[in-house]
């Protein structure tokens, strides 16, 4: 198999586009990876950096072999996972509907506009305190933190999304007959499809926030609690353990989202 292939477009002064296959890129992702982790561990080992400050990339491996075979970093892991995927899920699904329906009632928008621009505004932050009280200390809170902070943004940008599909279709459909409901339906739902997606992908990252800042206020488990309580024991080998697990989660979630664009595209 070649490891790259030219691109068959020529650009500007009749250079062609060198695009590298995926082998090739995975191979130069592990290679950076590796350089960095190497760079790290001679610094700590010459002492450059100390290790207390800053951990060692063979004792954060050591660290997480032993949290992995005692199950913890599993359960840690899985915990954390569905709390942002549930809280994603209900956001983004009620924040990008919501959106899409505001594109029906432009009164409404109107209206309601000062209203997302504050709530977009507002560290979401803020608001864990209340919701803690609202849902207590168990899974429920953390849901609710991540579906909040995920709902504002799939609302402004699937309403955005919906207000800059192409204005010729809209009116070439009203020509025709159609009615708002129909021009709705056929039209500015497909047209906003690739804004609502790329909401999908700001969201991940807004949704695992939600669930670690749940987790740090209050909790006895998960990744955010994990790495709360190994920063608090200056242990932070565990801490960079915690992080790398939820690198980890967040790539399983993009992989998610990159798969139904395929299929949305399909």
């Amino acid at each position: 198999m070649a490891l790259a292939r030219t691109e068959a477009l020529p650009q500007a002064g009749g250079w062609r586009v060198r695009v590298p296959s995926p082998s090739r890129v995975a191979l130069y992702q592990v290679l950076l990876l590796a350089a960095l982790l190497g760079a790290w561990e001679i610094a700590i080992r010459t002492g450059v950096l100390a290790v207390y400050l800053y951990g060692q990339p063979s004792g954060v491996f050591a660290k997480g072999w032993t949290l992995l075979l005692s199950g913890e970093l599993l359960r840690d892991s899985a915990l954390t996972a569905w709390e942002a995927i549930a809280g994603f899920a209900i956001g983004t699904v009620c924040g990008s509907a919501a959106g899409l329906l505001l594109w029906l009632f432009p009164t409404g928008a109107a209206v309601l506009r000062p209203y997302m621009i504050a709530l977009n505004g507002l560290p979401k932050i803020a608001l864990a305190p209340l919701i803690i009280v609202w849902f207590g200390i168990g899974l429920g809170s953390k849901i609710a933190i991540a579906a909040i902070i995920t709902f504002i943004v799939a609302l402004i940008t699937a309403q955005q999304g919906a207000k800059e599909v192409d204005a010729d279709l809209v009116k070439l459909m009203r020509s025709l007959g159609a009615g708002r409901l129909r021009t709705w339906r056929t039209v500015i739902v497909p047209g906003a499809m690739p804004w609502i997606v790329s909401a999908f992908r700001l969201n991940v990252g807004f949704a695992l926030i939600g669930a670690v800042v749940g987790e740090y206020i209050a909790s006895k488990e998960g990744l955010g609690y994990m790495i709360y309580y190994a920063g608090v024991l200056y242990d932070l080998n565990a801490v960079w353990v915690g992080i790398a697990a939820l690198m980890a989660v967040a790539l399983a979630m993009y992989g998610a989202i990159d798969w139904i664009e395929r299929r949305l595209r399909g």
